[in-house]
């Protein structure tokens, strides 16, 4: 395990470097953290086209502003700033367009986990965590405001309580009732949608139920079982 004086004086390095226009080390620092960040704007923002080009005008103040970067902070709790800060001022332009009360008030609101295929994947296997994915992320955007983010932070994105404060700029009481209500919340909404899901396990109905009746119906009147013929008068009689 690398000290913590070793990652910082490492992240300070690699800070100086941008600052004086390395663009390289700035390249490498953003594939470092790009599907990290993304994933926090786009909990925020709720859309991915948005949480793009949020990400895009957050790296380029990075870049510009780097040299305020004291290592006072781990680099990534950093840029997450950088991240909602954009992401809170886009939700505000967006609520002032719409003449409606902002649903954030600046920090105080707002992999899922990893979703790259193997290459093992098999295309059910691949279709099947599509599905997964898809239903989670529909869930997380139905969490409130308030507590979405915090669980991206802390579930998701694995920070501590103390950096998740950091970045949002609460207490860190306040972080750990949010991530627990935020638990608690998207329990409830996943178990109500495997409730439904479970009527329909197997579900055998409509094409299907036609397709294997008229099978079995062909086969027997194929090998002489029952004539067609009796089939077709017991059906137009109605038995």
């Amino acid at each position: 395990m690398i000290p913590a004086t070793d990652t910082t004086d490492d992240e300070l390095a690699i800070a100086r470097r941008i600052a004086a226009g390395d663009r390289t080390a700035f390249e490498a620092m953003m594939r470092r953290h790009n599907r990290r960040l993304y994933r926090l704007a786009r909990a925020t923002l709720r859309n991915e086209a948005e949480a793009e080009d949020a990400l895009q005008d957050a790296y380029l103040h990075a870049f510009r502003s780097m040299s305020q970067f004291r290592g006072d902070s781990q680099l990534l709790t950093w840029l997450s700033r950088l991240v909602l800060n954009e992401c809170f001022a886009r939700l505000r332009r967006s609520a002032r367009r719409q003449n409606v009360i902002p649903i954030v008030d600046a920090p105080a609101a707002i992999e899922r986990a990893d979703t790259t295929r193997s290459h093992d994947d098999a295309p059910d296997q691949a279709l099947a965590r599509a599905q997964v994915r898809a239903l989670l992320e529909r869930k997380l955007d139905e969490l409130p405001d308030l507590f979405r983010v915090v669980f991206v932070l802390r579930s998701i994105e694995e920070m501590s309580v103390e950096e998740t404060a950091q970045c949002l700029h609460i207490p860190e009481a306040t972080v750990r009732s949010r991530h627990f209500r935020a638990r608690s919340l998207l329990r409830e909404s996943l178990a109500q949608a495997f409730d439904l899901a479970e009527r329909d396990v197997f579900e055998f109905g409509g094409a299907r139920c036609d397709r294997i009746v008229a099978k079995v119906l062909s086969t027997l009147s194929d090998d002489g079982s029952w004539p067609i013929g009796r089939v077709k008068l017991s059906l137009l009689a109605g038995e």
